[in-house]
């Protein structure tokens, strides 16, 4: 064991870098503090007075200025506190942090008592204020106006000690001679009777979270204070000592070094360990229960709104550091602010992600905070157990095995899982302690203990001493209670170790792979930081295919946080600087992870392993606890002089500034042992790391990653409160800017191509999370400054404001979309407002909350591509505006608004169906019409037509058209993205025919128009005699021509191959022409694109139908390698189709073995023959009058579903009817071209194919 300590001028490598005195200040006197939002209405002695920093030493340092404003609010939350000797005066402890520009923390431990009051001013003043309260609260209690009783102004009682004098004093004290009737009650004051108590805190700021340590040091100086002998140095020797003469505990080590009362150990982890942590996780879990515990980190890591709310600070501070403690490898980025007094109320306002706590007033309820977000809040009420976590929520991933697995280190610790006080081991016996220590000693004066006992003794010989034998008095402690405080020291550490380890493991289960995704697309530093908007550090989509489904809503979030970003641009920059420590840490383990578990990392989707270095981490933090590597310098007498330092029993001394200010170099050994410490150069590298976050490597990092400054949050000057919301308005809109080009280079497909995984990407899934995250910025830009709400919604209070505020004969009764208009091509546009698409989402039968509500609006509105003009529209009223919101609002910035709705929309450029999807229960308006030719429209009146819509989410029945009419008005169950329209006519006549253009179907609620195109007659005697028809639709764009899809950047659905298509596949003039180049390569891009479809994940899988029938399809292609080299007419009917030719093929098979047949055209009767001579004349025999191209289309597609159709095309090809009927250069001649195909047809069948109804109805096959 080495004694070390700090280098004299660096203050990066101290323990401490400042120790400060907060208090009353007599010379400024009593000034109420405004900022804490009491009411006057209590008594003086209640309330809360500003306090001030009395002392601080050092006066500051040079990587860590001293703020004073910031420590003094954080050291005394809610000011000063009075008491008299009748209250509860105990003392109290809470540590706070503040973050520094650069990333770097600072952590205040403070440690609050009672001090009595001996300045007759202060003393005075209090009398008065407490009469004059007297006074007021009597004459407004016997006056009938009490509004006529006026509290006294904040001006009249600033610095009231300096105005006044005691004959004012005493003369005021004298007119109020009644108020001696109260004096006994709760709240009085009379300094003849009464003893007045002030509070004061002592601080410690470090560098580094050493709980344990300050928390001991500042209560051994409390005791040194309280008790009625003296220490045995001075104050000042102690304090000189732990400001310049203890050093930080180098990596993996531990050291010890002495308070007042006696040693006090600390440690910190070695480099391969996880950072210093010594906040106690089990008190947390404790106090909130393990699944609330679960919840609220999974809300830190999606980066939600989190509110802490309790009456004790130390709770506000145990539950946030272990919840960021538990985040590594990631870091938050945001406003992380554990403690607020009430003058930073004003940053609830704030529209950006925070983790803030707020101390509970006595009997306060959250509906007292006013808090103007409330849709992706965390609400966190500690003391009551309770987390309220946003709407949809996804789960943690395997979060069931994660909670049992946490369950089992917590129950070994005898931590409650379900919120309660800590079960402790039992003691140790003090008597049995006092005598091990006995006998021990006895050994050592008779030489039997060796090297290590002699340690084991010095220790409890210290701990003895501390204690002061069996008992002492005052505030002394027992051995046994000295030795069962180390002992749980012990436990808490290896607790926090065990469960940090768990989430670090799931962690590095997720992502161990995550380098392999990572996209490096910048030849250095500068480039990549000149196009980082415009570049993806992360290919998500490849990312999110590898994982576990049931991974994957939790991921697709959490990939889009700020600290997934800065995480993955760690590792980016990393190539051109040195990582991050937390990166470089998460890295070593992973890369030890694969070297000594191969199998594990083959496999990163598996089933959830347990954490395997639990009990290595826990023997680690152990060793260095029982055991101090390096002991620091002791105390030691400063050059002071005579008189000062005496010691008053229960009062803090005024501290001799001089000794205090700098280091004193006066003592040799320091001197010595930090002249070595400089010479060694490995001990000057462990030096160097000493500095943490603040050393050379932080500064690499500096022009990429740029930190949250969380002091410019704690100043409360009205410029810098306008200055730090101006960022906030600011900071929306850039946003909202980042966001929509994110929405639209995901849509369009741009991220995909640019990482070559155009097919693998999930983008429904990935569309979904940035709808969502939309949603939340929306939420949080109309709540910016807002102070009248309706419900936790921000932007839904807003609307119901805005539709109260219309006139009656504003608000039309209809649904949405009844205002419309007829385009040329027969496409319904929808013209709805905003207030008609309120009353919808009102009207929805889904049990929605005002969140889901705005959010169901949203996807509405995003689906119609009128989002921007709706909010422009609420926008409009600026009268309702000055109502709803303060006047540094967002949407009281008029330019910032104006750039915030046209970033919003260019989202009209594309088109989305999130409502569609969303709400699959609710009922839809559908308005479908029949379009014939234009030269044979009044057919329409011979024939009565029927229509069935059919979607990805069912079909709306048989719906008949009125005779006469050409449209239809229905509502159905929600269809989802609709696919194919079945028409059919009832009327069997030979003049019920009519040639059908298309049939144009339009949603009246999202207004999207589908257009089916035909291009063929409907009846029988003309063309195929059909009666019925399955078209394949495609979505036409909202507000634009029919090929407007060419521009938006959506790929248009395919559609029913046209009236063209048809012409040229039925004219024998055109046949000969069609090249057997182009039919082979259609053929080939229809199968590759049905094998691609069923290689996407599931979710994100296309319509099958419209690959199998719509244009391009693999039925119109293969009807164009059946139809190539067609031969004329002859054998046929006048028109020529390919069912034709399988009817006469198959009544050829079934004749062939028949007698009388030509030699040579026997064919042997083979399974696949049988079957297709089967499923031929089932369709034949159908009773549905789908006509001959119908019939071809449901042999295809039976053909595909039951893996028979590469084994037809061979069959037909032998036919001897193929060679009657097909020329000498057709593709069904061409044995290659039929083996080719086969082979392409062969590769569908090792997938399922799923057909849909309208397809197969009423063929039982």
């Amino acid at each position: 064991m080495s004694t070390i300590a700090a280098a004299a001028g660096s203050a990066s490598c101290r323990f401490a870098h400042y120790f400060v005195v907060c208090g009353l200040d007599p010379e400024t006197g009593l000034e109420p503090d405004d900022g804490t939002g009491e009411s006057f209405e209590q008594s003086p002695i209640r309330r809360s007075f500003k306090s001030r920093i009395l002392v601080h030493y050092p006066e500051s340092t040079d990587r860590n200025p001293f703020n004073k404003d910031a420590v003094n609010m954080l050291c005394m939350p809610r000011g000063l506190s009075f008491r008299t000797q009748i209250d509860r005066m105990e003392s109290h402890f809470h540590s706070f942090t503040v973050s520094f520009e650069d990333g770097s923390r600072s952590y205040g431990f403070v440690h609050t008592f009672y001090e009595e009051v001996t300045g007759t001013q202060i003393i005075t003043a209090m009398q008065t204020l407490h009469q004059m309260h007297h006074v007021e609260h009597h004459s407004a209690s016997s006056s009938s106006a009490s509004s006529s009783a006026s509290s006294p102004s904040t001006s009249s009682m600033d610095s009231l000690v300096s105005s006044l004098d005691e004959s004012d004093a005493d003369s005021l004290a004298a007119g109020n001679a009644a108020a001696a009737a109260c004096l006994g009650c709760a709240g009085s004051f009379d300094p003849s009777h009464d003893t007045l108590y002030v509070s004061k805190a002592l601080c410690l700021l470090t560098p580094l979270p050493f709980l344990g340590a300050s928390r001991h040091f500042l209560s051994q100086l409390h005791q040194a204070v309280a008790s009625q002998t003296a220490p045995p140095l001075p104050l000042e020797s102690y304090i000189h000592n732990i400001l310049y003469e203890v050093p930080l505990p180098p990596p993996g080590r531990s050291l010890r070094f002495h308070g007042v009362q006696g040693p006090i150990l600390c440690q910190r982890p070695g480099p391969g360990e996880l950072p210093l942590g010594e906040y106690p996780l089990g008190e947390a879990f404790s106090l909130l229960g393990m699944e609330n515990m679960v919840q609220l980190l999974t809300c830190s890591l999606l980066e939600t709104q989190i509110l802490l709310y309790s009456q004790d600070y130390q709770r506000l501070m145990t539950v946030a550091e272990g919840i960021t403690t538990l985040l590594f490898p990631f870091q938050w980025q945001h406003i992380y602010l554990p403690i607020i007094s009430a003058p930073l109320h004003h940053l609830l306002d704030a529209p950006v992600p925070f983790l803030m706590g707020i101390q509970r007033r006595d009997g306060a309820q959250r509906a007292s905070l006013h808090l103007p977000h409330e849709a992706n809040l965390c609400f966190v009420d500690i003391d009551n157990h309770c987390v309220d976590s946003p709407e949809g929520l996804p789960s943690f991933p395997d979060q069931e095995e994660l909670v049992r697995e946490l369950s089992d280190v917590l129950q070994r610790f005898g931590v409650p899982l379900q919120g309660g006080a800590l079960a402790k081991p039992a003691p140790a016996s003090p008597q049995l302690s006092n005598l091990v220590l006995e006998d021990l000693m006895e050994d050592r004066r008779n030489g039997n203990l060796g090297g290590e006992e002699l340690e084991v003794l010095e220790r409890l010989q210290a701990l003895a001493w501390r204690c002061g034998g069996d008992k002492v008095s005052g505030q002394g402690k027992t051995l046994g209670r000295v030795w069962e405080e180390e002992e749980e020291t012990l436990r808490v550490a290896k607790m926090n170790i065990q469960l940090r380890e768990v989430f670090a493991g799931r962690f590095a289960a997720m992502f161990s792979r995550y380098e392999d995704f990572v996209i490096h697309s910048a030849i250095d530093l500068d480039s990549w930081m000149s196009n980082r908007e415009g570049t993806f550090s992360f290919d998500k989509g490849a990312f999110l295919s590898a994982q576990p489904v049931s991974h994957l809503h939790f991921l697709s979030r959490f990939l889009e946080t700020s600290m997934f970003s800065s995480f993955a641009d760690g590792k980016v920059i990393s190539r051109w600087a040195d990582r991050e420590p937390l990166q470089q840490l998460f890295d070593s383990r992973l890369e030890r992870e694969r070297l000594y578990d191969t199998d594990r990392a083959d496999s990163p989707g598996s089933r959830y392993r347990k954490c395997s270095t639990l009990f290595e981490s826990a023997q680690a933090i152990e060793r260095r606890l029982l055991k101090a590597d390096h002991t620091a310098i002791h105390p030691h007498l400063l050059d002071m002089r005579i008189g000062q330092g005496r010691h008053q029993p229960g009062y803090f001394p005024k501290l001799q500034a001089d000794v205090l200010v700098h280091s004193q170099s006066t003592n040799k050994r320091s001197s010595r042992v930090t002249a070595s410490r400089r010479s060694d150069p490995r001990r000057t590298s462990s030096a160097a790391e000493l500095s943490g976050p603040d050393g050379e490597q932080r500064q690499k990092h500096t022009p990429a990653r740029k930190h949250l400054n969380q002091l410019k949050f704690l100043h409360l000057s009205p410029q810098v409160i306008a200055q730090t919301h101006r960022e906030f308005v600011q900071g929306l809109l850039g946003e909202c800017r980042l966001k929509t080009k994110r929405m639209l280079m995901e849509r369009m497909g741009k991220e995909s191509a640019e990482v070559g995984q155009g097919e693998a990407n999930i983008s429904g899934l990935q569309e979904n999370t940035l709808i969502h995250g939309l949603s939340d910025l929306l939420e949080r830009t109309w709540g910016h400054g807002l102070q009248m709400k309706q419900g936790k919604s921000a932007l839904w209070s807003h609307m119901l404001h805005y539709q109260a505020a219309l006139p009656k004969t504003e608000v039309p009764a209809e649904s949405p979309g009844t205002e419309q208009r007829t385009h040329d091509d027969g496409a319904f546009l929808l013209r709805g407002s905003l207030v008609q698409d309120m009353r919808f989402i009102q009207a929805m039968s889904e049990g929605l909350s005002e969140v889901g509500q705005a959010r169901a609006w949203i996807s509405l509105a995003l689906e119609k591509k009128m989002l921007s003009q709706h909010l422009k529209e609420l926008l409009t009223n600026q009268e309702l505006l000055r109502q709803l919101y303060k006047p540094h609002a967002f949407v009281l910035c008029e330019e910032e608004r104006e750039q915030f709705l046209f970033h919003l929309l260019s989202l009209n450029t594309v088109d989305y169906l999130c409502f569609t999807h969303a709400f699959a229960s609710i009922n839809i308006s559908y308005r479908v019409a029949i379009i014939p030719m234009k030269k044979l429209s009044i057919a329409m009146a011979t024939v009565n037509p029927w229509v069935c819509l059919s979607g990805e989410m069912g079909d709306s029945g048989v719906r008949h058209i009125p005779k006469n009419t050409q449209e239809i008005f229905f509502q159905c169950k929600n269809l989802g993205r609709l696919s194919t329209l079945q028409l059919g006519q009832e009327n069997s006549g030979l003049l019920a025919k009519c040639l059908i253009d298309c049939v144009m179907v339009y949603n009246e609620v999202t207004g999207h128009t589908y257009k089916f195109p035909c291009g063929r007659w409907l009846g029988k005697g003309v063309g195929d005699g059909s009666l019925e028809r399955v078209l394949i639709g495609q979505l036409v764009s909202p507000g634009g021509e029919e090929d407007s899809g060419r521009w938006t950047g959506t790929p248009p659905e395919l559609a029913s191959p046209s009236q063209g298509v048809r012409a040229v596949l039925g004219s024998l003039g055109n046949r000969t022409r069609v090249l057997s180049v182009e039919v082979h390569e259609d053929m080939r891009e229809a199968a590759n694109n049905l094998v691609k479809h069923f290689h996407k994940p599931e979710q994100e899988r296309g319509n099958l139908t419209v690959l199998l029938c719509g244009e391009g399809g693999l039925v119109p292609s293969l009807e164009k390698f059946l139809l190539h080299g067609f031969k004329c007419s002859r054998l046929f009917q006048r028109n020529v189709f390919v069912w034709d030719f399988v009817e006469k093929a198959v009544v050829s098979m079934e004749t062939a073995d028949q007698p009388g047949n030509p030699p040579g055209s026997m064919l042997i009767k083979e399974p696949p023959c049988d079957l297709l001579c089967h499923y031929v004349n089932s369709i034949s025999a159908s009773p549905r009058n789908i006509g001959k191209e119908g019939k071809f289309q449901l042999l295809v597609c039976l053909g595909v579903r039951d893996r028979l159709l590469s084994q037809w095309l061979p069959l037909l090809a032998e036919c001897p009817l193929t060679s009657r009927t097909y020329e000498d250069g057709a593709l069904m001649r061409d044995c290659a071209a039929v083996r080719s195909l086969s082979r392409i047809l062969h590769t569908l069948n090792e997938f399922a194919v799923t057909l849909e109804t309208s397809l197969v109805k009423g063929v039982a096959l």
